[in-house]
């Protein structure tokens, strides 16, 4: 709860009539027109800088400094929500359609976390459990073996053998019966609302089950990591490997190798409808080799091929089938169990790497923990119930999945405003505060999606923020100390734009604000470097991913 004992429910509004540009009765503001927003576009293409009105200083050159940023041509006919306001008093600096729903992307995960933390709390563990339809006598199961999973997003082929293993330990050695795999606590929805097709192959489309696996140690759950090097030499079929090692998805192999300084270009794709990956293409010699990590149909069979194996590593024998989507019996006895990394530590990857296979799990565990049912509906009232209580009205929102891939999200830069405003009030805060990306910190788990941004700026190690991306929608919403010490947040929404990429002018936004001071004129507030070296191109065919999606990232 806020300080005071009452929950937050809206931001504080300035009664004067002639500072319109700060209350919420009006929605648009005028622009910079005429030789000023000339003079302005100019400055801000070749040094980064704005020419303000003298007379204008603080919270007015501020305005006027988003404002020119905002003006840009690529906005032209876009849809662009901005908000500034003091982080401990909600006091609004700058609206600019902050009311105005849009798709938020990425930015749907502030939700999502705030509410994991708040009902499930940090010490939160996902449970995975090998459980037996009876006791082992004699070191053999007498009946079925289910492995039980709860949703854990970071369980990795290493901790199916360790749960082998215990089994093992444990002295049984055999399994008269079938191996299935439970993964009923969530439904069989998986996949969210209108997920883009094109998507659905790609590590951050990857089905949500209840029972998955990860590729690697990005925790890419329900997804394979298909490794392509070149052949012993030219003309031979290319070197490929898997992780993790299966028997579930198929490889195609159709890629060559050819000569040292040949071309290297390499198609991996997974079929629409089932589990084969085709491999294709050229690989020269003496390349290093290329990787592509793709999502699996149905994850729960791909942890249970990674278990069966684990198993007969370790000297265990099923004598029957694999069975898929059957729950445990209640009186079964667990046998071996693993249990996750706390939430607290599982939030740093979640929020750093943008990673979507957390939010589904967070977003169906949350139903499941409130209703006993891990689906999309609960998880989305589970949300509105988590962030209510710190001052978010979810009315004028809508929020469908747990990581903003479905289009049909849609919130407003007021809303994430109250949520950061209103977060600081939780007991949760400190960890979620560290765990969202940092910008311009070369730390994977440090500055995350945020790493390369914003460098040589006032907003470098400062803003912690959370970005978004999708084609046509850009988001960059976080906390920032302006040049006064004064604690602030924002929130910039983009929407419907027609280029590769837009936020660079996120990154100016943030910079400007946190170059801001009361004392200072819009002269004196330095505005993002368009610097080369961090200036994405706009031909760039990835930059509607968020960067840590790129393989490999280019964070």
């Amino acid at each position: 709860m806020p300080k005071g004992g009452e929950p937050r429910i809206g931001r504080a509004r300035p009664v004067d009539v002639d500072t319109h540009r700060y209350t919420r009765s009006v929605r648009k503001r005028t622009l910079i027109t005429g030789a000023l927003a000339v003079t302005a576009a100019t400055a801000l293409g070749v040094a980064g800088t704005v020419v303000a009105q003298a007379q204008e200083t603080g919270d007015e050159a501020l305005a006027d400094a988003i404002d020119a940023i905002l003006a840009d041509p690529r906005l032209t006919d876009s849809q662009a929500g901005v908000v500034v306001a003091d982080a401990n008093t909600g006091d609004i600096l700058y609206d600019h359609g902050g009311d105005q729903r849009a798709v938020p992307a990425s930015n749907t995960k502030l939700a999502t976390s705030a509410a994991a933390l708040e009902l499930l709390g940090e010490d939160y563990t996902f449970t995975t459990e090998a459980v037996g339809a009876a006791s082992p006598e004699g070191g053999v199961i007498d009946g079925d073996l289910y492995l039980r999973g709860t949703g854990d997003p970071t369980m990795l082929a290493e901790d199916y053998d360790a749960l082998a293993a215990e089994l093992a330990d444990a002295g049984v050695t055999s399994v008269d019966g079938d191996l299935v795999a439970d993964d009923t606590a969530f439904d069989d929805t998986r996949l969210g609302t209108e997920w883009g097709w094109s998507d659905l192959q790609y590590l951050y489309a990857a089905e949500v089950s209840a029972l998955t696996v990860a590729a690697n140690e990005d925790y890419n759950a329900g997804a394979v990591r298909v490794d392509v090097e070149p052949g012993a030499a030219e003309g031979e079929a290319a070197e490929i490997t898997m992780t993790p090692a299966n028997g579930y998805v198929t490889i195609v192999n159709e890629a060559t190798t050819v000569a040292a300084g040949g071309e290297t270009s390499v198609s991996i794709d997974r079929d629409f409808h089932s589990n084969e990956i085709r491999v294709s293409g050229t690989i020269a010699a003496d390349s290093a080799g290329t990787y592509g990590t793709r999502a699996v149909i149905d994850p729960a069979g791909l942890a249970a091929s990674v278990f069966a194996d684990a198993l007969a590593d370790h000297g265990i024998t099923v004598t029957g089938e694999v069975r898929l989507g059957e729950a445990a019996p209640e009186d079964g006895e667990v046998l071996a169990g693993h249990h996750s990394m706390p939430l607290s530590e599982l939030v740093v990857h979640f929020l750093k790497q943008s990673n979507n296979s957390h939010a589904e799990a967070l977003f169906k565990a949350l139903g499941y923990e409130a209703t006993g049912e891990g689906t999309f509906a609960s998880g989305k009232a589970a949300v509105y119930e988590g962030i209510e209580k710190y001052g978010v009205d979810t009315g004028p929102i809508r929020q469908v999945d747990g990581s903003g891939m479905s289009r049909h999200n849609l919130i407003t830069p007021a809303m994430v405003t109250d949520l950061l405003v209103g977060a600081k009030d939780a007991p949760w805060f400190d960890t979620w505060y560290e765990a969202l990306p940092i910008a311009c910190e070369s730390d994977p788990l440090v500055g995350g999606t945020l790493a390369g941004r914003m460098c040589d700026t006032p907003a470098a190690g400062n803003v912690h923020g959370k970005t978004g991306s999708m084609t046509s929608v850009s988001a960059l919403s976080g906390y920032v100390t302006d040049a006064d010490g004064r604690e602030l947040v924002f929130s910039v929404l983009i929407n419907d734009y027609l280029y590769s990429t837009v936020k660079d002018l996120e990154d100016r936004i943030a910079a400007t604000v946190a170059g801001h001071s009361e004392a200072a004129t819009e002269a004196e507030i330095t505005t993002f470097s368009e610097a080369d070296e961090i200036e994405m191109p706009e031909e760039d065919a990835n930059a509607h991913l968020e960067c840590t999606w790129v393989e490999p990232a280019v964070c």
